[in-house]
């Protein structure tokens, strides 16, 4: 527990005891458990939305690789020249982004983008 042994522990909380008193404690240590608890949801909520990422880049490259997907602004083989239509290129990069993520199995949020309730 942190290099702290039960004697030390007994000498921080004697302290807290004395300095803070006695009808104070309870309140400052229930303050200091939501905190501690409230910065551990707040990591995990963190470490879970690296990993979401983490996932939904790597379906991307994977299905770009498959040929599923095409990158957004590459042109095709035996389409050099032309130019898609700006409308028709973002729509295309929306599905594609939509087909990744549904691919990576977080597709919580995809009907409510896609007004599909």
């Amino acid at each position: 527990m942190f290099g702290i042994g039960m004697p030390e522990l007994l000498l921080i909380l004697g302290l807290a005891l004395i300095v803070i008193g006695p009808k104070k404690l309870p309140d400052v240590a229930k303050a200091l458990g939501r905190g501690m608890a409230e910065f551990k949801r707040a990591t995990e909520d963190l470490k879970n939305t690296i990993n979401t990422e983490s996932q939904v880049a790597e379906t991307r490259e994977r299905l770009q690789r498959e040929g599923k997907i095409k990158v957004p602004g590459a042109q095709a083989d035996g389409e050099e020249g032309t130019a898609p239509e700006e409308s028709s290129a973002s729509k295309a990069d929306e599905e594609q982004t939509a087909a990744a993520e549904r691919a990576a199995g977080e597709d919580a949020g995809w009907e409510v983008r896609n007004g599909k309730q």
